[in-house]
């Protein structure tokens, strides 16, 4: 009795959910209809490719795929049994972790210097300036680095040429290589990490600053009690998301980078899933060397979440 009572009771909450719902789509129909094709977007290309996340459970025929054969955890076994495998688990996590090292705080440092500027002319053409790298492809960039390291005319070997008189091959120096990729990545991608800042920046109480002022705390004082504090939710939840990339070292910069040369130290999981995967077809290998590492990944985030929460802080959810 008493359970039927509690359905009884249930389904009306339901439909009263469904029908407040319904509801709200329908006042902000027009924000609903500019967020579905981003919905689509992760429907099409993130959600509906997992389906296909069984061939790491496979021994997966191209030719016919319906005389696969399910192998459970063999690929998994193999993948971990594999020195090589292990080898660019490592760089990926170095190379991360690099990149993480200097790419996580300079994009806060250079909000809040620009933050300071007085000169608003000058501020807009430094931003710009930062902005620019982001919007040029890895294949356009790789080419610009390529010539600018060239042994014999490039101008970054020449200037460290005529600075040390020694001739580095940075492309093919092992002990170069993976520096010239943090270094071209921030490049890259650091003004365009600054605008997530901006926005948090322009959010805090200018009061705040004059309170400041009037009990004697000088500028960086402010930076010290207001500022930082003001923007650690942000802080925060981009460093919770850069967890998730701990084992994204960078696909396309680094495959247009890289030669056998350097492999020792630059081959990362990506770019062994390639060449295992799409150019010795062994896909259910690859599969599972890829979806080992987006396991990996989720369960980084989850934890770097759950203790930001447990620390006092906002989490992503």
């Amino acid at each position: 009795m008493d359970t039927g009572s509690t359905k009884t009771a249930r389904a009306p909450q339901n439909r009263g959910w469904w029908a407040r719902l319904g509801r709200d789509m329908l006042r902000d129909r027009w924000l609903y209809l500019l967020l579905l094709p981003g919905i689509v977007f992760f429907i099409i290309f993130k959600y509906v490719p997992m389906y296909d996340l069984r061939i790491a459970f496979m021994e997966y025929n191209m030719f016919k795929p319906e005389a696969s054969q399910w192998v459970g955890w063999e690929q998994f076994t193999s993948l971990f049994a594999k020195p090589a495998f292990l080898k660019v688990m490592k760089n990926t996590v170095v190379i991360s972790l690099w990149k993480m090292l200097f790419g996580f705080p300079l994009p806060i440092i250079l909000a809040l210097m620009m933050n300071e500027m007085r000169s608003l002319k000058f501020k807009k053409a430094a931003q710009t300036l930062l902005y620019l790298p982001y919007f040029i492809s890895w294949v356009i960039l790789s080419g610009i680095i390529i010539d600018f390291l060239d042994p014999t005319s490039g101008i970054v070997t020449n200037l460290i040429r005529a600075v040390t008189g020694e001739s580095i091959q940075v492309m093919t120096n092992r002990a170069a290589f993976v520096p010239m990729l943090v270094v071209t990545d921030l490049y890259k991608g650091v003004g365009w990490g600054t605008i997530v800042y901006f926005a948090a920046l322009s959010g805090v109480d200018p009061q705040l600053y004059e309170a400041a002022a009037i009990d004697g705390a000088k500028k960086f004082k402010q930076l010290l009690h207001v500022t930082l504090p003001a923007i650690m939710p942000t802080i925060i939840v981009m460093l919770i998301l850069s967890c998730n990339n701990i084992l994204n070292a960078g696909f396309d910069q680094i495959f247009m980078l890289y030669s056998e040369t350097v492999y020792e130290v630059a081959d990362v999981i990506d770019t062994y899933v390639y060449r295992i995967g799409i150019q010795k077809s062994s896909y259910s290998f690859s599969t599972a060397a890829g979806m080992f590492k987006s396991v990996i990944a989720l369960a980084l985030i989850v934890s770097v979440n759950w203790a930001a929460k447990k620390s006092g802080n906002e989490g992503v959810w």
